[in-house]
């Protein structure tokens, strides 16, 4: 049986960007008012300013935190669990209905494309009271894989 090896590729923010924009399983880390962490499994995507871009509800931790705190992190994985992966810290916010609306559009065509009724979407999303999180990547570590050490 082969050995699969440990990578840890340095990548410039467009690769960042290309291997993002197809994964669509991340967790998402806030930080709560004592300055411990919260994490949250989370489907997100890329919007066309480059931003990781998470759907999500007012109310909900993860909202409140980045609220108060525009700091998030967002590690991003593969659909395979050994796939490789990212981490990536930046500036984060949270839009708001009615502003809120036409970014979610975005965020629903980055991940599952064209939606048969855009209106019944939108008004869905004015009825559930969503919100979308935008995180600005700041600084992201090597896109990774796990595996033993080089040789």
């Amino acid at each position: 049986m082969a050995r699969k090896f440990a990578t840890a590729d340095r990548v410039d923010r467009p690769a960042l960007l290309d291997f993002v924009r197809p994964r669509h399983h991340m967790v998402l880390t806030t930080f709560r008012s004592d300055g411990s962490l919260q994490s949250s499994p989370v489907t997100g995507g890329v919007d066309e300013a480059g931003r990781i871009v998470i759907a999500s509800y007012p109310q909900r931790a993860k909202s409140v935190n980045v609220r108060r705190d525009p700091r998030a992190s967002v590690t991003v994985l593969s659909e395979e669990f050994n796939g490789p992966y990212v981490q990536v810290d930046g500036d984060a916010e949270v839009l708001d209905l009615p502003d809120a609306v036409e970014p979610l559009v975005e965020y629903f065509r980055a991940i599952a494309g064209e939606h048969s009724d855009w209106d019944e979407y939108r008004q869905a999303m004015v009825d559930q009271g969503k919100c979308l999180i935008r995180v600005t990547p700041v600084r992201w570590g090597p896109v990774a894989t796990g595996g033993f050490p080089p040789a």
